[in-house]
C-alpha cells in the first residue's frame, strides 16, 4: 500500500535512491542537485543503507568513481546539475561507451556562462546524444517514479546503457508536493538485484574494460549502442506495465493530455507541462480544442508515436527550455520535426525557446502560444517557424 507523503523533488530524489539501496554513491555538489546527495549522505551515516559514499573532488571524479564502480560489479548512482554534468562531459560519454548502466538524478539548471542557477534545460540537451537514456519528470511524483524504474531499463541484458532522470531546478527539486512513495520492500522487489554477467572483479573471467579501441572495431561498437538505444524502447514499456501493476500509477514514452479531438497541441516536458494543462482546460472551456503532447522520454526519441500522436493536429508547437544555437529552432523541435518528416506527417509546427535562465512561464504565456496556433490554422501560413516566448524587447 502506497505511503502518502509531502516530499520536495530532491527528497523524493533521495528517498529513491534510498529504498534502492546502490552499492555505490559518488557525488560532488552543485545547485540546485546538492540536497540529493546531501540528503542520501544521511541515510549512510544513520546506517539506514549499505552504501559506500565516495564524497570526490569533482563531478568529473564522481562519474569516473561510478564508471570504476559499476565496472567492478556494483551498482553506482550519482547526481549533478549544469556546469556539473559539463564537467563529467568526457566520462558522459565513457560510462555509455563501456555500456555501464549508471543511473543518475539530473536536476535541470542553466549552464554557465554567464552564471545563472535558474532553471532551463540547457545542460540536459548539451549530452542528448551521448548514448544515456534520458527520462524526464513533470513534478515530484515523477521523478521518484523514473528512478524507480530506472535500473530495470538500464540493467535490462538488452539495452546496458546509463540513464538520467531530469527534473526542473527549483521548480520541482526545492517545491514540496503531496507524493505517494512505496513501501521499501516492494521496491527492493521492484528494483531486484544487480547481477552483471561481466564484471573485472569476476576471477572466474578476467577481463578489460575500456581498452583502446580503433578502426577495426570502433564503428561496430558505436552500431552496437544505437541497437541498445532501439532497443530500450521495448524495455521502457515493458517495465513501465510491470510497474503500473505493483503501484497503479502508468506511465508510457509520453502522456497525451486532451488529446483525442485537438485540434492546437503544445508539445513540451518537465513542470511546464503542468502549466500548458491548467491552460488547455481553460481553453477547452472556452470551445477551443487545445491539447498537450508533454513528452516523458526523450531518449530514445520515440519519433514514430510522436509523430502518429501529432497526425490529426492542425497546428503543432512545440517548447523548448533550452536553445539550439543552429538557427533553426531547439532540440525537441527539430527532433519532433524530423519524425514528422520521416513519417510523412505535415502539421505546421512551430519552435517556441521559452524559460531561459529561470524566467517564468505563466498560463498568459502558453495561452498566447495557442492563439498563435489559432491564427496559423486560419491565415494557412506560418510566416516564422522560429520562435520565442517571454523574450523582453525593445520596440
Amino acid at each position: 500500500m502506497s505511503i502518502r507523503e509531502r516530499l520536495s523533488g530532491n527528497e523524493a530524489a533521495a528517498t529513491a535512491m534510498k529504498q534502492i539501496n546502490p552499492d555505490v554513491v559518488a557525488a560532488f555538489p552543485i545547485t540546485p542537485s546538492t540536497e540529493i546527495p546531501q540528503y542520501f549522505s544521511t541515510f549512510v551515516s544513520n546506517g539506514t543503507v549499505d552504501t559506500e559514499f565516495v564524497a570526490v573532488e569533482s563531478e568529473h571524479s564522481a562519474m569516473s568513481a561510478c564508471i570504476g564502480a559499476e565496472a567492478a560489479g556494483a551498482r553506482a548512482m550519482t547526481a549533478t546539475s549544469a556546469n556539473g554534468l559539463s564537467l563529467m562531459w568526457e566520462m558522459i560519454y565513457i560510462a555509455s561507451s563501456l555500456r555501464l548502466p549508471i543511473v543518475m538524478s539530473l536536476v535541470n539548471r542553466a549552464v554557465s556562462g554567464p552564471l545563472n542557477i535558474h532553471n532551463d534545460q540547457s545542460d540536459a540537451m548539451g549530452v542528448r546524444d551521448s548514448g544515456w537514456i534520458m527520462l524526464f519528470s513533470e513534478n515530484n511524483q515523477e521523478a521518484y517514479d523514473n528512478l524507480l524504474m530506472a535500473h530495470r531499463i538500464a540493467e535490462n541484458p538488452k539495452v546496458r546503457l546509463p540513464l538520467m532522470v531530469c527534473q526542473d531546478g527549483f521548480i520541482t527539486s526545492h517545491s514540496i508536493e503531496n507524493i505517494e512513495l512505496e513501501e521499501d520492500e516492494l521496491v527492493k522487489n521492484f528494483v531486484g538485484t544487480y547481477k552483471p554477467e561481466h564484471y573485472l572483479l569476476n576471477d572466474k573471467e578476467p577481463i578489460a574494460v575500456g581498452p583502446l579501441d580503433l578502426q577495426a572495431y570502433l564503428f561496430e561498437h558505436k552500431a552496437q549502442q544505437a541497437e541498445a538505444m532501439r532497443n530500450a524502447k521495448k524495455v521502457i514499456l515493458e517495465v513501465a506495465e510491470e510497474f503500473e501493476k505493483v503501484t497503479g500509477r502508468k506511465y508510457s514514452f509520453f502522456e497525451e493530455y486532451k488529446m483525442e479531438d485537438a485540434e492546437y497541441v503544445i508539445v513540451c516536458m518537465n513542470s511546464t507541462a503542468g502549466t500548458a494543462k491548467f491552460t488547455a482546460d481553460k481553453l477547452r472551456e472556452q470551445g477551443i480544442k487545445a491539447g498537450v503532447l508533454k513528452l516523458r522520454v526523450f531518449r530514445p526519441f520515440p519519433a514514430e508515436e510522436i509523430s502518429r500522436a501529432l497526425s490529426k493536429a492542425k497546428a503543432v508547437a512545440v517548447l523548448d527550455k533550452a536553445d539550439g544555437l543552429n538557427a533553426v529552432g531547439g532540440p525537441l523541435f527539430t527532433d519532433v520535426t524530423s519524425g514528422m518528416y520521416v513519417n510523412n506527417i505535415k502539421v505546421p509546427t512551430v519552435s517556441y525557446i521559452y524559460g531561459i535562465g529561470g524566467r517564468d512561464t505563466k498560463s498568459d504565456d502558453i495561452e498566447k502560444v495557442y492563439i498563435d496556433l489559432q491564427e496559423i490554422v486560419k491565415s494557412g501560413n506560418v510566416v516564422n517557424p522560429y520562435r520565442y516566448l517571454g523574450l523582453r524587447r525593445e520596440d
